[in-house]
């Protein structure tokens, strides 16, 4: 049973029903709540949920939940049609990938907490997952917050030049409204610290371990978000992040 602590966070594995009740509670507040209007309870729920493992990270003085993600684990690339984002990306690329393979779905921290140890403690408890089931890659949707490209033009444009899939696991285009950034921004240099900065920090933790994501983002109106889909070869990891993040994992 996974099960990690760190300085005031610990993360570990939903046993019941009510834990995951309120892993999707707090996505409701997330991915749905309106930002700056009155607080309003619900469900973000699907029904993936039933066939993820879902990690709680929680403040262990007030015992408040302050980040959750879940995880699918598939056998290998023959599984890939399975997945949340399959509903989204044309997949058939990575059928060909033979090692075992986890997705991370809902990512998602407090809007109220901005302590970075969070964003550790979660990468921790999903170092030592992947180590102990043996994954190979792990994969999923990366969002960032709203469906209007123009505010993420830099983003978009330095996914282009150094972050898109080698051509051999390259997604291709299956929903019906797609930014297709690696074409329109094909001639537009990036400035890279603005870049950055609108990045949602999943992201940029897959980036900085040599993550890649796909050519054009999902316009996801159902969640208010644009993603892109991400992956990332556990043997791609440059050696010093690994020792970091087993740190992390303890």
């Amino acid at each position: 049973m996974l099960s990690l602590r760190k300085g005031r966070y610990a993360a570990r594995l939903a046993e019941t029903p009510e834990d995951i009740r309120a892993a999707q509670r707090l996505r409701f507040v997330a991915f749905r709540a309106e930002k700056g209007q009155p607080a309003v309870e619900g469900l973000d729920e699907d029904g993936f949920d039933a066939l993820c493992h879902h990690v709680l990270v929680e403040d262990q003085r007030g015992g408040d939940l302050v980040c959750c993600f879940r995880l699918m684990p598939l056998r290998g690339g023959g599984e890939i049609g399975q997945s949340y984002s399959a509903q989204f990306y044309e997949l058939s690329a990575l059928q060909e990938f033979d090692g075992p393979m986890v997705e991370m779905g809902r990512f998602c921290i407090h809007p109220d907490w901005k302590d970075p140890d969070i964003l550790r403690v979660a990468w921790g408890a999903m170092t030592r997952f992947v180590d102990e089931a043996g994954v190979e890659m792990l994969f999923g949707c990366s969002s960032f917050r709203g469906t209007e490209a123009e505010a993420y033009m830099d983003a978009f444009a330095l996914l282009k030049d150094r972050h898109l899939a080698p051509s051999r696991w390259l997604p291709r285009v299956k929903a019906p409204n797609v930014f297709r950034f690696a074409q329109k921004l094909r001639l537009r240099k990036p400035d890279a610290k603005r870049a950055m900065r609108g990045m949602p920090p999943l992201l940029r933790s897959y980036l900085v371990m040599g993550g890649w994501v796909s050519d054009h983002a999902v316009v996801d109106r159902d969640l208010g978000t644009l993603h892109v889909f991400t992956g990332l070869e556990i043997r791609a990891i440059p050696p010093a992040r690994k020792r970091l993040l087993r740190a992390d994992a303890g």
